[in-house]
């Protein structure tokens, strides 16, 4: 059975419409729009997946097509990335192991999370969805507290159980810490990355569920499967010394292309 990695694009996001059409422009001065180097990651992890955009807009279908992805269009009334992926599973008639939801915004996710992520389902049978955490050293907390102060996004945050089992997600820095830390020292705090991996029966399920109370207030999608009794494996995964940031602001924008300009990411 094949791995089905999805990458959602919708064009109307309340905090950057058009997003996954904004360009990027790497170290060699090269500009892609995000959801090509979201599709470009989703290549480089390895193994035999089919990968498609699924987008409910002709605009990213028409840019998809020319950079040379498949393309499933989804309905426009999905709530979030999740639903979309279920979607598209479904009008691609299942047959799948897992999904994998390569969120269209976190071009720089290296392949090794997506690979890890899967491998971690794989060998946990009593989780229905897993998602990768990373943990932050003092220089990453410290940008997720100033954006917080700021009232930006800047992240999202995980909590999770001795089995790498979620106990919860927020986009407040969870668990508090009064320390102070060195920008390369370590941090109990985990960084939550956008990327999940479904199996097909939870994902079938998912659009049923009613939106629960925390998912409402938090605006995360993974916690509608923990409000109904899912559980979430986290998989901790390592840097390995790439910088990782997704755009959910325009104002993540410069500081992606920074790292990729650092990366030596085209």
């Amino acid at each position: 059975m094949s791995v089905l990695i999805a990458i959602p694009a919708r064009f109307a996001s309340t905090r950057f419409p058009g997003k996954p059409l904004h360009m990027l422009t790497g170290a060699s001065g090269v500009a892609k729009s995000l959801v090509q180097r979201s599709w470009e990651a989703a290549r480089a992890v390895a193994g035999d997946h089919r990968i498609v955009v699924a987008t409910d807009d002709a605009r990213i279908k028409a840019a998809s097509e020319a950079f040379g992805a498949e393309v499933v269009m989804t309905s426009e009334h999905c709530a979030n990335g999740t639903e979309r992926c279920a979607e598209a599973a479904e009008t691609l008639g299942g047959g799948f192991e897992m999904i994998v939801n390569l969120q269209g915004d976190a071009p720089l996710t290296p392949h090794w999370f997506v690979a890890d992520l899967i491998e971690g389902l794989r060998n946990d049978p009593s989780a229905d969805v897993a998602t990768p955490v990373l943990r932050c050293d003092g220089r990453a907390l410290t940008g997720f507290i100033e954006d917080r102060k700021e009232g930006r996004v800047g992240g999202t945050t995980a909590v999770f159980a001795a089995n790498h089992h979620a106990m919860y997600f927020s986009k407040e820095v969870v668990p508090y810490t009064g320390q102070t830390y060195g920008e390369d020292a370590e941090t109990p705090v985990f960084h939550h990355v956008g990327v999940y991996a479904y199996r097909p029966d939870a994902l079938k399920a998912y659009p049923r569920y009613t939106t629960g109370p925390l998912e409402t207030l938090e605006g995360l999608e993974q916690l509608r499967f923990m409000e109904n009794g899912r559980p979430v494996l986290c998989v901790e995964v390592a840097a390995q010394d790439r910088q990782f940031w997704e755009l959910n602001n325009p104002s993540d924008a410069p500081r992606i292309e920074q790292m990729m300009r650092e990366m030596g990411m085209d």
